[in-house]
């Protein structure tokens, strides 16, 4: 399993846009086998920095949705209208959590 950090600097006046989109595109996720949860939090001393964990069966998973035309889509809207910069993503691997 792997999860992913996907994090976010929105535009001014842009938080509810980019909230709705994230809770559609985590609708659409629901039906992607490879995923197994996703989760939008909000920076509360920055309010429009936003980071989006998500968890994938496996790597593939996730770079199969990221070549999708769902996720083209959604990035595209996001750099034209949304986003005040680029994102940043990270992978996070592990066979197991702490403690386990």
């Amino acid at each position: 399993m792997v999860t992913v950090g996907l994090y976010y600097q929105v535009r001014p006046g842009m938080e509810k846009i980019f909230e709705a989109t994230v809770d559609r595109v985590i609708e659409l996720l629901l039906q992607n086998s490879g995923h197994v949860a996703s989760h939008l939090y909000r920076d509360v001393k920055n309010p429009r920095s936003y980071a989006i964990l998500s968890e994938w069966n496996s790597y593939r998973d996730f770079t199969d949705f990221v070549k999708s035309d769902i996720f083209r889509r959604v990035t595209d809207f996001g750099k034209a209208q949304v986003l005040e910069q680029r994102p940043r993503h990270k992978v996070y691997g592990s066979e197991r959590e702490l403690g386990a």
